[in-house]
């Protein structure tokens, strides 16, 4: 049966690439984003995915082989509480301790005077990210590590050995999980790495909302400078993550850009500048994006459009999927714009009406994914999401369609310049630093330089999957 199972594959990846790329495969593919949901269908609690992601996995691929899908995502309950507690972060409420076992875990932003980052800090971000985030930041946000100056205890010691180790052992059970899905269900797994926006990492983890708020108004220059300083890391965790063949497109969860958290000019001058030379140049590097777009960015549709063409892949949640479809559609693969709400509390023929217009509407002429609007929790009714599967199903079958064979994605052209600051990104201690305290060779220095970048990267790494993945 492997063999099938194989076919299988071959096929769904062959409509799924199609369709990221704008074009008219066989049928309209099903890439449900599912989360918490998994846990109910597979008898898990939250807590169970949450904590225990071999129980997450195995959620996953028990929908995957129910549930006539395309593409799923290796794990949507993404955050691993067991990591989180291992480095002693503060920011999560954990299912089981903080908030009760049937809850999906909780971000528990802090208050404005207690912010991660102090709004007098810019300045040191901006010199250095990676030494501010070990130095400043990690200390704030963990319970374990031992700011500058104090005491390094035992605990202080164990949360890097212990933090280290389990996102080696996480990150690394991925490979094996898409392999089952590949193997056990011909299931194409839908995404690969991770980005989010400068000014979102500012407002998610480093001076919050609030502060963020306040200081586009009293500081909005250093705003943007601390921008320019994190888009070259962020790229370089973005591309380091994703699919070595970009067939896959980058995870870009999209937060607080648009209205009503800030302005349409703060958009204008803070937000877009910043990110748009980071798709720019992944593009460049043959790498695609999905916008995962959650809320309403349908007042940034048009600035959307200047970027190239199939670049990214737009999810809509509580926009106008159809108004989507008449700025976007020519250029970019649309998906999701299913209502949640209909997921979880609407009727199987509400559900299944809604599906025909959708892709009667949106997915005529092919460049549709479907998916709900944003990611489901365990307040999804699995009679709705099978009856969205069948609808697509039945409704999405293109007559003049086809896949077209599989290649690895080219680099597009030369790469855009993102300004780069002092350090440059993949290390914490460059060789040129490194370099002084050696005072001669007896043998082959570039091979020392090479291996001590290869490790470096991985100090590197962590600290910025720690921001932007947990």
């Amino acid at each position: 049966m492997r063999v099938d199972k194989e076919a299988l594959y071959d096929e769904r990846l062959g409509r799924y690439v199609t369709a990221l790329n704008n074009g008219m495969p066989d049928r309209v593919p099903i890439r449900p984003f599912v989360a918490e949901f998994t846990a109910k269908y597979a008898g898990f609690t939250c807590q169970e995915v949450t904590h225990d992601y071999h129980k997450a996995f195995a959620a996953v691929r028990k929908c995957a082989a129910d549930f006539d899908w395309d593409a799923v995502v290796s794990n949507m309950v993404y955050v691993w509480t067991g990591l989180t507690q291992a480095i002693g972060l503060t920011y999560y409420g954990v299912p089981g301790i903080d908030v009760p076992p049937d809850v999906g875990f909780q971000y528990r932003e802090p208050p404005e005077e207690r912010a991660f980052m102090r709004s007098d800090e810019y300045d040191a971000l901006i010199d250095d990210p990676t030494s501010f985030l070990y130095n400043v930041w990690l200390p704030r946000v963990s319970n374990d590590v031992s700011a500058q100056g104090e005491l390094v205890t035992y605990r202080n010691n164990l949360s890097f050995v212990k933090g280290a180790m389990a996102m080696l052992s996480y990150f690394t059970a991925f490979g094996e999980q898409n392999a089952r899905l590949r193997s056990e269900s011909g299931t194409v797994s839908a995404i690969a790495g991770i980005l989010k926006a400068p000014f979102d990492i500012i407002a998610d983890k480093l001076r919050g909302y609030l502060g963020l708020t306040m200081d586009m108004i009293e500081r909005p220059e250093k705003v943007l400078a601390a921008c320019d300083a994190l888009a070259p890391h962020l790229f370089q965790v973005a591309l380091s993550s994703s699919d070595p063949d970009g067939l896959v497109p980058i995870g870009f969860w999209m937060h607080r850009g648009c209205v009503p958290f800030v302005k349409p000019e703060h958009f204008e001058t803070h937000y877009w500048p910043t990110l748009k030379p980071i798709i720019e140049e992944l593009w460049a590097h043959g790498r695609q994006v999905l916008f995962y777009a959650e809320g309403d960015w349908t007042a940034h549709l048009d600035r959307f459009k200047e970027l190239p063409e199939r670049s990214i892949v737009f999810q809509v949640d509580r926009g106008d999927l159809f108004e989507a479809k008449r700025k976007l559609g020519d250029r970019f693969c649309l998906s999701g714009g299913i209502p949640n709400v209909l997921l979880s509390y609407g009727t199987s023929d509400e559900v299944r009406q809604f599906c025909k217009k959708v892709i009667g509407g949106v997915a005529r002429d092919g460049g549709y994914i479907a998916d709900a609007g944003a990611i489901m929790q365990n307040d999804t009714s699995a009679a709705n999401l099978r009856a969205m599967t069948e609808a697509v199903r039945e409704y999405g079958v293109y007559s003049t369609g086809h896949s077209k064979p599989i290649v690895k994605r080219q680099p597009n052209a030369m790469a855009h310049s993102i300004p780069i600051g002092r350090l440059k990104p993949g290390v914490c201690i460059p060789w040129e630093e490194k370099r002084k305290e050696i005072p001669s060779f007896t043998g082959d220095e570039d091979l020392i330089r090479r291996i001590w970048e290869d490790i470096e990267a991985f100090g590197y790494m962590y600290i910025w999957q720690i921001l932007l993945s947990f």
